[in-house]
């Protein structure tokens, strides 16, 4: 199982990050250990002073597939999800300063929170998801996937054009506007059209 990410995928994102306008999606991976393990708190690494919060709609692929085209990649996946692309942005700027890939800011133990899934049934139209972040209780993320620059399909049939996708692998669809720092003591929780998929405590 590995966790595909999609970087710069919602414009005003791109703009309070001072990052350029991409022509294609920007993609990373996270490997399986970055996954946080159920029921158990965000712990802040030693490494970095400065890590952000990333709420993020998911997919969960169903099946192999290679080259699939955006006409048939709806049949690829029936699960949605939330969850959190935890990034060390201070390592990460360091590194992109230098050209070097962001994998220690993105990749580490812990920084990817998997909510609960649905049946993308429940959901009207997966292109029109609300969703958000609240941390202590605040609103601190608002998004849709109709303001995403590729949507869900789209990005299935562009990543499978380099990477095999396979059965349990997730997408990370990518965050909207609103990331911020975390600290000890938060309390972060998702919300997926209305419906809380996850709760995190920040130690």
């Amino acid at each position: 199982m590995k966790l595909i990410c999609i970087g710069r995928n919602y414009a005003a994102h791109i703009e309070e990050l001072q990052n350029e306008r991409p022509k294609e999606p920007v993609v990373f991976i996270k490997p399986d250990s970055a996954v946080l393990p159920k029921e158990q708190d965000f712990y802040i690494p030693e490494f970095s002073e400065e890590i952000h919060y990333e709420v993020e709609v998911l997919v969960k692929i169903k099946k192999v597939g290679k080259h699939i085209s955006k006409q048939f990649a709806h049949t690829y996946y029936d699960e949605i999800g939330l969850g959190i692309d935890f990034t060390a942005r201070d390592l990460q700027s360091k590194l992109k300063a230098k050209g070097l890939p962001w994998e220690k800011a993105k990749g580490f133990d812990g920084s990817a929170v998997v909510g609960k899934w649905n049946r993308k049934e429940k959901y009207e139209n997966i292109d029109k998801l609300g969703f958000s972040l609240l941390k202590n209780g605040e609103n601190v993320q608002n998004g849709s996937t109709s303001l995403m620059l590729w949507k869900i399909d789209e990005l299935i049939s562009y990543v499978s054009t380099y990477f095999m996708l396979k059965k349990g692998d997730i997408l990370f669809t990518g965050t909207p506007a609103g990331v911020g720092k975390v600290s000890p003591n938060d309390y972060l929780s998702g919300i997926l059209e209305g419906e809380k998929m996850f709760e995190i405590n920040v130690k």
